[in-house]
């Protein structure tokens, strides 16, 4: 990607902050404090990267309010939150190329489709009957929309993006590759001894300004519709299950599974590899560590983990070996309890 120049001035101008040192000093792109050179932007979240910071060749370091003193002399442009400005600083360094507005030739496109001005469809994408995409929105190769998606405007979704039928984007929602938006929940009925497969006659509803990773899947609901909501992040190759509801401004890192029916608040933090059991609630606020299950309802907010810290091997074996005598061991604890109340009454008597 092709970096552009600014000056910290510039920057300044467009981001908000204060300039501490020279402001015409020009960055074009930027790098980790490590390797940024004299012609680059880097940034410093506190003060544990403060060493860094001091020996970075960087030509302007983006930093928190704390730092300035201590880089006194380096030429800086100090933020109230350094790291969402060194995002914003990034996307003003690195702008996407625009793409081409119009419809591949190789595109397969329904004529009752509504396709509003600006929309670029690239090759081999198929666009079912009654499909509506909204001004701007991008599909890169071999997309799939199904009969009666919606797509807001300035979408981008990237190559070989699935939205089944009847499913509904907001406005400026990113989805990358091979994310699957609606497909079937994983729903049965078992009756003398063989499954039946259950209709999922729902929908999934996403808001904006949310952006889903690679390979994530998102099922459509049974009955009533699964629902992202708005400003959500979720990370590459996350399940979440039929009817879910995510709330806004949530975020779920990679290889998460979300069973069916649970709804998990607002500005929540699911960590990567969590497992969480359905039909459950989650409330705002709730931080669930990496590689936790969670079994029950969580209703106050907080950091919560179930995992247990690495071990030597053998002694994992020891350790599991006396989980099979837990109950007996619960048992055995309790007769004694009984005994010592009753040697203590006996005493006081």
């Amino acid at each position: 990607m092709s970096a552009v120049g600014l000056t910290v001035a510039e920057l300044q101008a467009r981001l908000g902050g204060v300039v501490q040192g020279d402001p015409s000093v020009r960055v074009v792109g930027a790098a980790s404090l490590q390797r940024a050179t004299s012609d680059q932007l880097g940034f410093a979240l506190g003060r544990k990267q403060l060493e860094a910071a001091r020996a970075s060749a960087a030509g302007a370091l983006i930093i928190g309010p704390g730092l300035g003193e201590a880089l006194a002399g380096r030429t800086c442009l100090i933020a109230e939150h350094p790291h969402a400005t060194f995002a914003r600083a990034l996307a003003l360094l690195y702008p996407e190329a625009p793409a081409e507005a119009g419809v591949h030739s190789s595109a397969c496109v329904h004529p009752s489709a509504r396709i509003e001005a600006g929309v670029s469809i690239g090759p081999g994408c198929v666009i079912g009957a009654q499909v509506k995409i909204g001004a701007r929105t991008r599909l890169g190769p071999h997309c799939v929309l199904g009969e009666g998606v919606r797509l807001g405007a300035d979408c981008l979704l990237h190559a070989q993006v699935t939205i089944c039928h009847g499913c509904e984007l907001g406005e400026r929602v990113i989805l990358h590759p091979g994310c699957v938006i609606g497909s079937d929940g994983f729903g049965n009925a078992l009756e003398d001894g063989r499954w039946v497969k259950i209709p999922q006659i729902g929908r999934v509803v996403i808001g904006d300004d949310t952006e889903i990773g690679a390979n994530t899947t998102v099922d459509r609901g049974a009955l009533d519709d699964t629902v992202i909501g708005t400003g959500v992040r979720i990370d590459n190759l996350v399940q979440i299950a039929h009817n879910c509801v995510i709330g806004d401004h949530t975020a779920i890192a990679g290889c998460a599974g979300i069973a069916g029916s649970t709804r998990i608040g607002r500005h929540c933090l699911i960590g990567g590899a969590a497992m969480i059991l359905g039909h459950i609630e989650i409330g705002d606020h709730v931080t669930v560590s990496g590689a936790s299950f969670i079994g029950k309802s969580i209703h106050q907010p907080g950091v919560y983990t179930s995992t247990q810290p690495q071990m030597p091997h053998a002694e994992w074996l020891r350790n599991a070996a006396q989980l099979r005598h837990l109950a007996e061991m619960r048992e055995r604890i309790r007769t004694l309890e009984r005994k010592l109340a009753e040697i203590q009454a006996a005493a006081t008597d």
